[in-house]
């Protein structure tokens, strides 16, 4: 029976416990509380490998590079791409809300308040890129952190020429006994997801599509937009690739997104899939993945748009183009500072808001309306932040010429 069910490609296992926890879910809903415990554990497995996955590929990847003069070009061109799909998602979020007007008539003022927290100012985000304790950094899962200390573990290494060899494969060793490992437990993904699936929906319910269902639909309606249209767009003009072998290749990772609801979380199993079904090289998805994780946030970026202008529609806030301008500049900076883990975007609205005069006791009040139905909103909003980072890589190993194609054209590796 064991070698039956490993026979079945992981994405059909995934879509079988998906179906399975909402048919609990709907059925006895006293029982999904029950089984969360296996979800908690299988996003506690995944995001326990998150930092030192981060810390280790992106270190590997620049010492596979080898050249120095590759690092400035590949560096650039990722982080642009990632500004590009970051700022088009904003203005998708912010169409798709002028067009459904989700936010015209919200009862917002029924809403209990939900503290936000102390804003961190530009100045302490800026300083902490550079952590006082690199093991603090690993031990907090400090992304931005990690991401700066293993830049400059793998230029470093680079630098070093012959006597950096030997770090170099020790590093090289470390990124293939994580991905083994990430192997491991993404086989645990399909019970990990019955049990997030039957929680989420059990505790909701039907009001997600009830009490917000405009919302929920504008939400669904940018992320397909943002996959189906920008993504597309991007592999087929600026990559030049077909479009139907990566949608294929990258199931499984969408999926794990869906499930999680988290960036990082998603990682593992994007580094897979980028390497096995896209052809990317491991120099460029080890690199440009964990960047992504931390970046590029097309759905938080879609998202934060969207609900800025719901917000403004609840409120009955005049908007033209100066505030859609606003939005769009400060939207684009708070997803790319967002932290990579569920509901995090609905923080930053705060950000965003404030700029437009909204004041943050009524930005409150739009975070309590939404918290309690947005983990379902969360789990839909995180599979284009997943697809962007992958579209990302896999346009950045093209231009590169670090792209295999004849593996990218081939049936996936389930």
């Amino acid at each position: 029976m064991l070698r039956k069910w490993f026979a079945i490609p992981l994405w059909k296992r995934v879509l079988g416990g998906l179906v399975a926890g909402l048919a609990l879910a709907l059925i006895w809903p006293e029982a999904a509380p029950k089984v969360a415990v296996l979800g908690d554990l299988f996003v506690r497995a995944i995001r326990m490998l998150v930092a030192p996955i981060v810390l280790v590929t992106i270190a590997a990847g620049i010492t596979s590079l080898a050249d120095p003069k590759r690092l400035g070009p590949l560096g650039g061109r990722t982080v642009g791409l990632f500004a590009l799909t970051t700022a088009i998602a904003v203005s998708v979020g912010m169409a798709v809300a002028m067009l459904i007007k989700p936010g015209v008539g919200v009862p917002v003022g029924a809403a209990v308040p939900k503290a936000l927290g102390d804003p961190v100012p530009l100045h302490d985000q800026l300083v902490g890129i550079i952590p006082l304790n690199i093991v603090e950094a690993l031990a907090k899962g400090d992304m931005l952190a990690l991401i700066f200390v293993a830049i400059l573990a793998g230029v470093g290494t680079v630098l070093a020429g012959e006597p950096g060899k030997s770090f170099a494969g020790l590093l090289q060793s470390l990124s293939a006994v994580l991905l083994r490992i990430v192997g491991l437990v993404m086989e645990a993904t399909p019970i990990g997801v019955f049990a997030l699936i039957a929680n989420a929906v059990a505790a909701n319910g039907g009001a997600v599509f009830v009490n917000i269902g405009w919302l929920a639909l504008a939400v669904v309606a940018g992320s397909l937009i943002q996959i189906v249209l920008v993504h597309s767009l991007i592999l087929r003009f600026l990559a030049r690739l077909p479009v139907i072998p990566f949608f294929r290749g990258i199931i499984d990772a969408l999926v794990v997104a869906f499930s999680t609801a988290s960036s990082s979380a998603t990682l593992p199993v994007a580094m897979t899939v980028a390497g096995k079904n896209l052809g990317v090289s491991p120099g460029v998805y080890s690199t440009v993945l964990p960047l992504g994780a931390s970046i590029g946030k097309d759905g938080t970026a879609m998202y934060v748009g969207l609900l800025s202008i719901f917000s403004l529609q609840a409120f009955g806030v005049p908007i033209d183009a100066g505030v859609l301008a606003i939005v769009l500049l400060t939207g684009a900076l708070a997803a790319f500072g967002t932290a990579p883990v569920p509901s995090a975007s609905l923080f930053m609205l705060a950000a965003v808001l404030s700029a437009v005069g909204i004041a943050p006791e009524q930005t409150a009040l739009i975070v309590g309306f939404v918290l309690p139905f947005d983990r379902l909103l969360d789990m839909t909003r995180t599979v284009p932040s997943a697809s962007a980072n992958l579209t990302v890589a896999t346009t950045v190993a093209r231009w590169e010429g670090e792209l295999d194609r004849s593996v990218y054209l081939a049936p996936p590796v389930r």
